[in-house]
């Protein structure tokens, strides 16, 4: 695929504006053969602070500034990384002790130690607007060695290896953020990983490796990474060859489509990671209509996921029936009723629906992501083929920041969603939807099933939660068998579909690579080996 040079006026007039305006910060040169490549993805980054960072980018962008105490390999099992091995457990499970390496620096050229990691630890105990990440399980930070850290837990936690994977947790240099204690840097970032951030802006990053990197060196000269959420400058800047790797979140999915046939005919390279992003939709329970639980098990009953995966993703998504990915260790089976709309009219006429009287029901979909709108005009257009006289969806767009920003306060009925969760673990699912700290009845007042905009609850729901937390194998997948179970009888969340991440690269580089957590790992990026080693034979 042919490659294009910035700095010709001709060929670049006809890219689009907002690419442009993106891509013109990066300096022109010469078609280049350094291996400094361009990494174009969708939206803006507004923080690089781990304490708050939510968004797919700025999660992917920290994965190669910084490093965790723990990855996930390819197969789920886990690798140490600045932990120097596995974390051990105390015979009681309220005391986990992690070593530390003992050859790592901070970009600031500082080292890194137990105290450096207790100071990251204790300022996200302190201003992490991610709650359900640590969730009140962390009682103190101690640093009995300077090579040792020591985690007091406040009860026994099956799930906590699984969080000492999370991005969120990576150390920055206390002497970096020594102001910082209680405030957030969003605009710069100092940790410990193979790149060091050399210039910031909302839709454009500029990475450089960090020569003094611990482990292996990353494999390329850098990074540019670009942030836009005009999808279709995206995949045009694929196709011509202006950026070297794309990744799919936000992109149509007609694009994506495309991008996909192209790569099985060679064109471009594909990578698919782990599928652990969750797409659902929230029924809100506590106030009328939707209070009424039989209300919310006939909306369960007339999704036709199958169809909606069909028409939406042309099958490369897959439908769910949980709100935890199969592929997690402890995966809860499928308690979510399939499509059955004949059962959905039954119970429709219970509450009083259907012929003299029709259900209509708002739904909300986000106006800057392309697979929402679709999801919600072809359920609409199933509904109406199949309960026409019962139910009618009435669809309305909202932008996403708006729509976070409302969620808790109980603005819409039924709302398309997604979520990815901070470890990989089914509590990070579970805990973020069905936490409740107070409850009255099977309302949520306060919790993250409040934030997350269902307010449902079930009496003994948050107890089981935590209990789940305590247990080991067998024992622990038949209560998180229950727990989804009872989630599913109150109907406040509708699982819909599984989705794995996918890259696209040029033809010129090595097929990319994601790690158990999801993440690109932007270091592999590499030229093909072909391409780097001499040609033997080769007469002048």
């Amino acid at each position: 695929m042919p490659r294009f040079n910035r700095c010709d006026p001709l060929r670049w007039a006809a890219a689009s504006f907002g690419l442009f305006l993106a891509l013109s910060q990066v300096s022109c040169q010469p078609p280049r053969r350094s291996t400094r490549l361009i990494v174009a993805s969708a939206g803006k980054i507004t923080s690089l602070d781990p304490a708050q960072a939510s968004t797919f980018d700025a999660l992917q962008l920290l994965s190669a500034l910084g490093d965790p105490l723990y990855r996930l390999d390819t197969k789920g099992n886990l690798q140490p990384r600045l932990a120097a091995n596995l974390p051990q457990i105390s015979d009681n499970g309220f005391t986990i002790s992690i070593p530390l390496r003992k050859d790592v620096l901070f970009h600031d050229g500082t080292r890194f130690d137990a105290a450096a990691m207790a100071f990251s630890l204790r300022r996200f105990l302190r201003i992490g607007t991610l709650n359900y990440v640590v969730g009140g399980r962390i009682a103190s930070v101690e640093t009995p060695d300077p090579y040792l850290l020591r985690l007091r837990l406040t009860r026994p936690s099956t799930s906590l290896e699984g969080l000492l994977t999370s991005i969120n947790l990576t150390p920055v240099s206390p002497k970096a953020y020594a102001k910082y204690k209680n405030q957030f840097l969003n605009k710069r970032f100092i940790g410990t990983g193979p790149y060091q951030l050399t210039s910031f802006q909302t839709q454009q990053q500029r990475l450089e490796p960090f020569p003094q990197y611990w482990s292996k060196k990353a494999s390329n000269d850098g990074i540019d990474f670009i942030n836009l959420s005009n999808s279709t400058a995206l995949f045009g800047a694929l196709r011509s060859g202006e950026v070297d790797v794309l990744l799919s979140n936000s992109l149509d999915e007609d694009q994506r489509l495309a991008l996909h046939r192209l790569a099985k005919q060679g064109k471009l390279r594909e990578a698919e990671g782990p599928a652990l992003e969750i797409g659902y939709i929230t029924l809100l329970s506590n106030s009328a209509p939707l209070n009424q639980p039989i209300l919310r098990q006939a909306i369960s009953h007339s999704l036709d996921r199958n169809l909606i995966i069909k028409r939406v993703s042309y099958g490369l998504r897959q439908p769910l029936r949980s709100l935890v990915p199969p592929s997690l260790k402890g995966e809860t089976g499928t308690p979510w009723p399939s499509y059955n709309p004949q059962r959905a009219r039954e119970l429709l006429q219970k509450a009083g629906y259907c012929s003299a009287q029709k259900l209509t029901l708002p739904l909300t979909f986000r106006s800057n992501v392309p697979a929402d709108k679709l999801l919600a005009l072809t359920w609409q257009a199933q509904v109406k083929r199949d309960l026409s006289d019962c139910l009618i969806l009435k669809l309305d767009s909202v932008e996403s920041t708006t729509v976070y920003r409302q969620l808790g306060e109980g603005a819409f009925q039924a709302v398309i969603l997604e979520w990815l969760g901070a470890y990989p673990d089914p509590e990070a699912y579970l805990a973020p939807l069905l936490s409740c700290n107070k409850a009255k009845g099977s309302i949520c007042e306060e919790g993250e099933a409040a934030i997350s905009g269902s307010f449902w609850t079930a009496p003994g729901l948050e107890q089981a939660l935590l209990d789940s937390d305590e247990l080991h194998g067998p024992k622990r997948l038949h209560q998180l068998k229950k727990i989804e179970r009872d989630a599913a009888a109150g109907a406040a969340y509708l699982p819909v579909w599984l989705v794995a991440p996918r890259a696209w690269a040029q033809l010129h580089l090595a097929k990319p690579e994601f790690d158990g957590s999801g993440q690109l790992q932007l270091p592999l990026l590499r030229e093909r080996q072909e391409l780097t080693q001499p040609q033997q034979g080769r007469q002048n």
